[in-house]
């Protein structure tokens, strides 16, 4: 797809005082898209009482099962606790190994080590940054217990090349598809590739509630007979009555009602993403920068627009003065964090440690409108003239 945009010129520019403002997000539009039938849902329930594991809860969880295409959806509290359950569940703790990436958010290994087992680091490749397979047998030891591959930016890691390496090792897969809900590699939604699957519902995400909230995907009876129990402090069918050590993660059923109705509306949403980044891809063409890319076989949801930018820092402040967010995920890779330093020293990880240095997030939501698309098209293009 082309898409060619009638520049301004640069004496057309004004350097503080920019044609339009960019957000990064839009969420007050997204609450005045659904106000009118999340109102109502809300006022039905504070008047109910009904405040956990109702009405709003099942039907999410079936909702979201369906949309995925798997057996089984949990609704917890956050993704960080869909993913701790999940490797709970799954056995894993003390003296296991679990390979991952240190390019990612902090949860994905927050929730390894607080299982008990240890994060194993291997390197990311340039070109998407996600988990390379080609160094993860490299990785394994005795004491690896799982993979668990990062989707990032509203896409996935290259699932057949890593369910080959569990498969001939023996191993788990436990998908950390926190960013990529509607996500899908050879039409399978993520949930479908390991034993099970943490979705985030963060207010930033493509799907987000009011606040925290996750959910539990997984085609294994057992495993999400496990994660029901261990959701609610470990209880049983019998009220009362124990069958593991469990956590307190239930989903509101505030938040569920309101992801519910904005659910209704993500395939929509999305389209409007993957347009405005064909446009984004488009208007950045030549500008020296390297262009996200969508690997084979995924449908790419656009959770993110991660750039690759030469002397990034002075770029995100020159959007800045031109009015135009920017996030950078992530600025520092786990490695050189203090809880986590030990796990690989700096240098050991290449690609993540200049990733760190060069990714820069534009703005890629539904919300915006080809004026907006094209200022930050034409201020990169600027910059780097």
């Amino acid at each position: 797809m082309h898409v060619r945009f009638q520049y301004k010129t640069r004496d057309e520019l004004t350097k503080y005082n920019s044609p339009v403002r960019v957000p990064f997000l839009d969420l007050r539009r997204q609450y005045t898209e659904l106000e009118a039938v999340i109102d109502a849902d809300v006022k039905e329930i504070l008047s109910t009482g009904a405040y956990v594991m109702g009405k709003h809860n099942r039907g999410l969880e079936e909702e979201v099962a369906r949309y995925q295409g798997v057996k089984h959806a949990i609704a917890v509290n956050s993704g960080t606790d869909a993913l701790r359950i999940g490797l709970d569940a799954l056995g894993i703790g003390a003296g296991d190994e679990v390979v991952t990436v240190a390019f990612t958010f902090v949860a994905t290994v927050e929730a390894i080590v607080q299982v008990g087992a240890k994060p194993v680091f291997v390197d990311i490749r340039r070109e998407d940054q996600m988990i390379d397979p080609a160094l993860i047998e490299a990785a394994i030891t005795p004491n690896t217990k799982a993979i668990m591959p990062v989707h990032l930016w509203g896409q996935m890691a290259d699932m057949a090349s890593i369910n080959a390496i569990a498969k001939k090792h023996n191993l788990y897969v436990i998908e950390d598809a926190a960013q990529a809900i509607g996500s899908t590699q050879g039409g399978q939604g993520a949930g479908n590739f390991g034993q099970v699957a943490g979705i985030s519902f963060y207010v930033t995400k493509n799907l987000g509630a009011a606040g925290d909230g996750g959910m539990i995907v997984t085609n294994d009876d057992t495993v999400a007979e496990t994660c029901r129990s261990m959701r609610i402090h470990g209880m049983g069918k019998e009220r009362y009555y124990y069958d593991h050590i469990g956590y307190t993660s239930r989903l509101s059923e505030l938040q569920a009602a309101i992801l519910r109705h904005k659910l209704s509306k993500l395939d929509e949403w999305t389209a409007m993403r993957q347009a405005i980044a064909a446009k984004l891809i488009a208007g950045l063409e030549g500008s020296g920068i390297g262009l996200p890319v969508t690997c084979a076989g995924n449908n790419h949801t656009w959770h993110q627009f991660t750039i690759l930018a030469p002397r990034r820092d002075e770029l995100q402040a020159f959007l800045k003065e031109r009015e135009i967010d920017s996030m950078i995920y992530y600025p520092v890779p786990l490695h050189y964090h203090a809880p986590y330093k030990h796990l690989a020293p700096k240098g050991s990880l290449p690609v993540t440690e200049q990733a760190s240095l060069d990714v820069l997030s534009l703005p890629v939501h539904q919300y915006l409108g080809d004026d907006e698309v094209a200022w930050v098209c034409e201020s990169i293009q600027a910059f780097y003239r």
